[in-house]
C-alpha cells in the first residue's frame, strides 16, 4: 500500500540521513522488517497472504452483497453484520497490501507519510471494529431481552446514527496522538520490528523521550479496549439471564444461535488483541506480538464471514441465492 520499490543498491532520495555519525541524525523514513526470513519464504509468504487477502475480500464482500439484495436481510442485526463486513475490508487492506509489497522488496522501506497514515488507518479501523462489536451486543440485547418493544427502539434511523457514530468515533479516537507523535523528531535506528507502524516501535525510535504521549496513548488504548468489552459482557450476561428464563429448549437454542456467532467473533478479536496488551514489550517477545496482530487483523477478518455464514441460516439461504445468481 505505503512501501516504495527501488532498485537494489539504490538508496531511496527520501531516506537520506545526514552523514553525521552522532544519534542526531534526523529519520525520514523508516525500515519495515516485517516477517524475516530467507527469499524463497518471502514468496510463499507473499502468495499464502495473497490468497488470504483475496478470500477475506470475497467472503466479507458476498455478505455485503447478500444483505443488499435479499430483501429478508434488511434488519439492523444484518445491516450492522454488512457495515461490520465493509470495516473488515478496510481493516485487512490497511496491512496486507503493503505486507505483501514489502515480501517482495529488497529494501523495505516505508516512507515517512506512508507510515503514519498506516497507523492512523490501522488503529482508527481497529478502533472502530471496537465500537460496532459493542453496538452489535447492544442490538442483540434489545432483540432477545425486549423483544416486543425492538422495532419501535431498534429503528432504521438509531441503526444509522449508531453506525455513523462509530466511524465517527474511531477516526477521531487517535488522532490527536498520532498528530503529535508525527510531528516528533527521531534519530539512530531507522528499523521498526514489525510488518505495519506500531506506535511502541516508533516511540523507541524518537530523539527524546516523551512519557507523556506514551500515557495518552496507553490510556486511550486501555479505554478503547475496556470500555465496548466491558459494555459487551454486560450486554450478553443480560442476554444469557433472559434466554435462561425461556421455558423451551427450542426457544432457548434459537436465542444462543443468534449470539453465538457474534459471541464467537468478539472472543477471536478480543482474546487476540488482549494478549497483545498484556504482553511484554521487550525484544524477545516481538516475534509473538507479530504473530498476534496477525492473528486479530488478518486471520479474524477471513473467519468472520466463515463464522456468520455457517451459523445463520438466514444468511446461509441469502448466500446460496447469491451463489445462485
Amino acid at each position: 500500500m505505503h512501501s516504495v520499490h527501488h532498485s537494489p543498491g539504490s538508496a531511496p532520495r527520501y531516506m537520506n540521513i545526514s552523514n553525521t555519525p552522532n544519534t542526531s541524525s534526523t529519520i525520514t523514513g523508516f525500515i519495515l522488517l516485517g516477517l524475516p526470513c530467507s527469499r524463497e519464504e518471502q514468496i510463499l509468504l507473499f502468495v499464502l497472504f495473497s490468497v488470504i487477502y483475496l478470500l477475506t475480500l470475497m467472503g466479507n464482500g458476498s455478505i455485503i452483497c447478500a444483505v443488499r439484495w435479499d430483501q429478508r436481510l434488511h434488519t439492523p442485526m444484518y445491516i450492522l453484520l454488512a457495515n461490520f463486513s465493509f470495516l473488515e475490508i478496510w481493516y485487512v487492506t490497511s496491512t496486507v497490501p503493503n505486507m505483501l509489497a514489502n515480501f517482495l522488496s529488497d529494501t523495505k522501506v516505508i516512507s515517512f507519510s506512508g507510515c503514519f497514515l498506516q497507523f492512523y488507518f490501522f488503529f482508527s479501523l481497529g478502533s472502530t471494529e471496537c465500537f460496532f462489536l459493542a453496538i452489535m451486543a447492544f442490538d442483540r440485547y434489545l432483540a432477545i431481552c425486549w423483544p416486543l418493544h425492538y422495532p419501535t427502539i431498534m429503528t432504521g434511523r438509531l441503526c444509522t446514527n449508531l453506525v455513523i457514530s462509530c466511524w465517527v468515533f474511531g477516526f477521531l479516537w487517535f488522532l490527536i496522538p498520532i498528530i503529535i507523535i508525527s510531528q516528533m523528531s527521531f534519530c539512530g535506528s531507522r528499523i521498526i520490528d514489525h510488518f505495519l507502524c506500531d506506535p511502541g516501535p516508533l516511540l523507541a525510535l524518537t530523539c527524546t523521550r516523551a512519557p507523556a504521549i506514551e500515557l495518552t496513548s496507553s490510556t486511550l488504548s486501555s479505554l478503547l479496549l475496556f470500555i465496548p468489552f466491558f459494555f459487551i459482557v454486560v450486554s450478553y450476561a443480560l442476554v444469557l439471564r433472559a434466554v435462561l428464563r425461556v421455558p423451551s429448549a427450542a426457544g432457548r437454542r434459537k436465542a444462543f444461535s443468534t449470539c453465538g456467532s457474534h459471541l464467537a467473533v468478539v472472543s477471536l478479536f478480543y482474546g487476540s488483541v488482549m494478549v497483545m496488551y498484556v504482553s511484554p514489550t521487550s525484544e524477545r517477545e516481538a516475534g509473538m506480538q507479530k504473530m498476534v496482530t496477525l492473528f486479530y487483523s488478518v486471520v479474524t477478518p477471513l473467519i468472520n464471514p466463515i463464522i456468520y455464514s455457517l451459523r445463520n441460516k438466514d444468511m446461509k439461504h441469502a448466500m446460496k441465492t447469491l451463489l445462485r445468481t
